[in-house]
């Protein structure tokens, strides 16, 4: 037999090719197929609007809050907490420098009124943790930001500095955390189903305690955002860009889109918001913000 031709045979009795996904890149998908395409698929990638305010802010507590597990137990206080967010401060996105300078002050009391609470003998299983799972159809990874060993079970915690408290439902309905639930209960082989929010701002904890059946409809969720997302990856390799499967959702969020310059149909929708616009209303904790 032609060797080509043995070879053809064999890779069409093959199994096909995981799809390889975050949490982040299946929920871009369904918040925008054509920011999709512009984040994941276009080679080269269109231009990114510079990095938000909020965002800069979410990155530097995130970061401090890792690299405080990173400190000898008995230098985990919560003034190095607040040291930790001054050196991880991006100064990006904001109004001007005095607004940079008054959310640094607030983000470092936030960090160190949580890590007041925040026994630091407890070393946590995993701080930045990857994980992974697959599934018949799905090769997932992601990031969690803490897990927890509490003792007979794992726990899943993600920081949250949004200007709203999140609620029990949000954690309930996150389709990243209990994705990353699952897959530290495949990792790690202990039961993992629980799942917080904690909200830094407020120091209040949104909590959900999944079971194997509601992580087993996440995972289906996810393999149906995936299959969707391939079929049209599918459509991208042969078409480019002209593929009909990346339509524009226009909505709210395309005031908030990175890559809403490239976009006219997000750019019809309404003005772009300020790189600060996120900081801007009602102080979770009560404090007036700069106007």
């Amino acid at each position: 037999m032609h060797e080509g031709k043995f070879i053809q045979q064999e890779l069409g009795g093959m199994p096909r090719r995981l799809f390889r996904a975050s949490p982040s890149k299946l929920l871009a998908w369904v918040d925008c197929p054509r920011r999709y395409r512009m984040q994941y698929l276009d080679r080269p990638a269109p231009a990114a609007r510079v990095q938000r305010a909020h965002t800069s802010v979410g990155v530097a507590v995130h970061n401090a809050l890792r690299d405080w597990w990173d400190l000898p137990a008995g230098r985990r206080t919560a003034a190095a907490g607040a040291e930790l967010v001054r050196r991880s401060w991006i100064d990006v996105g904001f109004r001007d420098p005095e607004q940079s300078a008054w959310w640094l002050a607030l983000a470092q009391a936030q960090v160190a009124a949580y890590l007041s609470g925040v026994d630091p003998v407890r070393q946590p299983l995993g701080v930045e943790r990857t994980v992974s799972l697959k599934t018949e159809a799905l090769a997932l990874h992601g990031r969690v930001d803490r897990l927890d060993d509490r003792g007979d079970h794992l726990a899943v915690v993600d920081y949250k500095t949004s200007r709203q408290p999140p609620t029990a439902d949000d954690a309930r309905t996150s389709l990243p955390l209990a994705l990353y639930a699952a897959a530290a209960w495949k990792m790690f082989r202990r039961r993992c189903v629980r799942v917080e929010l904690h909200h830094l701002p407020t120091g209040t904890v949104a909590a959900h305690d999944h079971t194997g059946d509601s992580l087993r409809r996440k995972i289906a969720e996810a393999e149906s955002i995936a299959k969707e997302a391939r079929a049209a990856e599918a459509d991208y390799a042969e078409l480019g860009v002209d593929a009909p499967s990346f339509p524009a959702r226009v909505g709210p969020l395309c005031q908030w889109c990175d890559f809403r310059t490239h976009c006219p149909a997000g750019q019809a929708y309404g003005e772009e918001k300020s790189g600060w616009a996120a900081l801007e209303g009602p102080a979770a904790l009560g404090v007036t913000r700069p106007s």
